[in-house]
Protein backbone atom coordinates (compact mmCIF):
# COMPACT_ATOMS: atom_id res chain seq x y z
CA UNK A 1 0.00 0.00 0.00
CA UNK A 2 1.20 3.45 -0.87
CA UNK A 3 1.65 5.76 2.08
CA UNK A 4 1.70 9.52 2.49
CA UNK A 5 5.42 9.19 3.22
CA UNK A 6 5.90 7.99 -0.39
CA UNK A 7 4.23 11.12 -1.73
CA UNK A 8 6.28 13.41 0.49
CA UNK A 9 9.47 11.61 -0.57
CA UNK A 10 8.58 12.12 -4.24
CA UNK A 11 7.51 15.74 -4.05
CA UNK A 12 9.40 16.88 -0.98
CA UNK A 13 7.98 17.96 2.33
CA UNK A 14 8.60 21.67 2.00
CA UNK A 15 5.58 23.92 2.41
CA UNK A 16 4.94 27.49 1.36
CA UNK A 17 3.81 29.58 4.32
CA UNK A 18 2.39 33.02 5.00
CA UNK A 19 1.60 34.94 8.14
CA UNK A 20 -2.04 35.08 9.26
CA UNK A 21 -1.95 38.89 8.97
CA UNK A 22 -1.02 38.81 5.28
CA UNK A 23 -3.59 40.32 2.93
CA UNK A 24 -5.53 37.94 0.76
CA UNK A 25 -4.18 39.71 -2.34
CA UNK A 26 -0.56 39.12 -1.28
CA UNK A 27 -1.35 35.48 -0.52
CA UNK A 28 -2.90 35.06 -3.98
CA UNK A 29 0.16 36.63 -5.58
CA UNK A 30 2.38 34.16 -3.73
CA UNK A 31 0.21 31.23 -4.78
CA UNK A 32 0.30 32.41 -8.41
CA UNK A 33 4.09 32.88 -8.31
CA UNK A 34 4.57 29.37 -6.89
CA UNK A 35 1.82 27.85 -9.10
CA UNK A 36 0.09 26.30 -6.09
CA UNK A 37 -3.54 26.13 -5.00
CA UNK A 38 -3.03 26.49 -1.27
CA UNK A 39 -0.68 28.04 1.21
CA UNK A 40 -0.05 27.22 4.87
CA UNK A 41 -1.05 29.97 7.30
CA UNK A 42 1.20 30.49 10.32
CA UNK A 43 0.80 32.61 13.44
CA UNK A 44 3.85 33.03 15.66
CA UNK A 45 5.56 30.16 13.83
CA UNK A 46 2.63 27.80 14.50
CA UNK A 47 0.32 26.22 11.93
CA UNK A 48 -3.16 27.73 12.16
CA UNK A 49 -4.77 26.77 8.85
CA UNK A 50 -4.68 26.67 5.07
CA UNK A 51 -5.69 29.28 2.56
CA UNK A 52 -7.02 27.79 -0.67
CA UNK A 53 -8.31 29.15 -3.95
CA UNK A 54 -11.70 27.84 -2.90
CA UNK A 55 -11.55 29.95 0.28
CA UNK A 56 -10.89 33.02 -1.84
CA UNK A 57 -13.72 32.33 -4.27
CA UNK A 58 -16.30 31.58 -1.59
CA UNK A 59 -15.28 33.88 1.25
CA UNK A 60 -14.00 36.99 -0.51
CA UNK A 61 -15.40 37.34 -4.02
CA UNK A 62 -18.90 36.04 -3.27
CA UNK A 63 -19.13 38.07 -0.05
CA UNK A 64 -17.93 41.33 -1.59
CA UNK A 65 -14.84 41.61 0.62
CA UNK A 66 -11.70 43.42 -0.44
CA UNK A 67 -8.67 41.29 -1.32
CA UNK A 68 -6.46 44.25 -0.43
CA UNK A 69 -7.85 44.74 3.07
CA UNK A 70 -8.91 41.26 4.20
CA UNK A 71 -6.27 39.30 6.15
CA UNK A 72 -6.01 35.60 5.39
CA UNK A 73 -6.92 34.71 9.00
CA UNK A 74 -10.49 35.84 8.23
CA UNK A 75 -11.01 33.40 5.36
CA UNK A 76 -8.57 30.51 5.86
CA UNK A 77 -9.71 26.93 6.36
CA UNK A 78 -9.20 25.70 9.91
CA UNK A 79 -9.85 22.47 11.72
CA UNK A 80 -8.80 20.37 8.74
CA UNK A 81 -8.32 16.66 9.36
CA UNK A 82 -4.70 15.86 10.17
CA UNK A 83 -2.92 12.94 8.62
CA UNK A 84 0.42 11.31 9.32
CA UNK A 85 3.07 9.94 6.93
CA UNK A 86 1.98 6.37 7.76
CA UNK A 87 -1.57 6.93 6.42
CA UNK A 88 -2.37 5.24 3.10
CA UNK A 89 -3.50 7.14 0.04
CA UNK A 90 -6.79 5.26 0.26
CA UNK A 91 -7.33 6.70 3.73
CA UNK A 92 -6.53 10.18 2.44
CA UNK A 93 -8.95 9.81 -0.47
CA UNK A 94 -11.67 8.76 1.95
CA UNK A 95 -10.96 11.68 4.31
CA UNK A 96 -10.90 14.18 1.44
CA UNK A 97 -14.11 12.83 -0.02
CA UNK A 98 -15.95 12.77 3.30
CA UNK A 99 -14.77 16.27 4.23
CA UNK A 100 -15.15 17.69 0.68
CA UNK A 101 -11.62 19.11 0.74
CA UNK A 102 -8.69 19.05 -1.67
CA UNK A 103 -5.73 19.47 0.68
CA UNK A 104 -4.56 17.71 3.83
CA UNK A 105 -1.88 18.83 6.25
CA UNK A 106 0.58 16.10 7.23
CA UNK A 107 1.93 16.06 10.78
CA UNK A 108 4.56 14.21 12.74
CA UNK A 109 3.52 14.69 16.35
CA UNK A 110 2.38 18.34 16.34
CA UNK A 111 4.83 19.46 13.67
CA UNK A 112 3.62 20.17 10.15
CA UNK A 113 5.81 18.24 7.73
CA UNK A 114 3.94 18.66 4.45
CA UNK A 115 0.73 19.18 2.53
CA UNK A 116 -0.78 16.71 0.10
CA UNK A 117 -3.39 17.51 -2.50
CA UNK A 118 -5.93 15.45 -4.35
CA UNK A 119 -3.65 15.88 -7.37
CA UNK A 120 -0.80 14.23 -5.43
CA UNK A 121 -3.06 11.25 -4.70
CA UNK A 122 -4.12 10.92 -8.34
CA UNK A 123 -0.52 11.18 -9.54
CA UNK A 124 0.67 8.53 -7.08
CA UNK A 125 -2.19 6.21 -8.07
CA UNK A 126 -1.33 6.57 -11.77
CA UNK A 127 2.36 5.92 -11.12
CA UNK A 128 1.51 2.79 -9.13
CA UNK A 129 -0.76 1.54 -11.92
CA UNK A 130 1.93 2.13 -14.54
CA UNK A 131 4.40 0.18 -12.42
CA UNK A 132 1.93 -2.71 -12.11
CA UNK A 133 1.36 -2.70 -15.88
CA UNK A 134 5.10 -2.84 -16.52
CA UNK A 135 5.50 -5.72 -14.06
CA UNK A 136 2.68 -7.63 -15.76
CA UNK A 137 4.17 -7.01 -19.20
CA UNK A 138 7.52 -8.26 -17.97
CA UNK A 139 5.91 -11.36 -16.45
CA UNK A 140 4.00 -12.17 -19.64
CA UNK A 141 7.00 -11.79 -21.92
CA UNK A 142 9.40 -13.78 -19.72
Amino acid sequence: MIKVANILARKGGGVVTIDACTSVLDALRLMADKNIGSVVVMDNDEYVGLLTERDYARKVILKGKSSHETPVREIMSTGLPRIIPENTIETCMHVMSESNIRYLPVFIDDNLCGIISINDLVTETILAQLETIEQLKSYITS
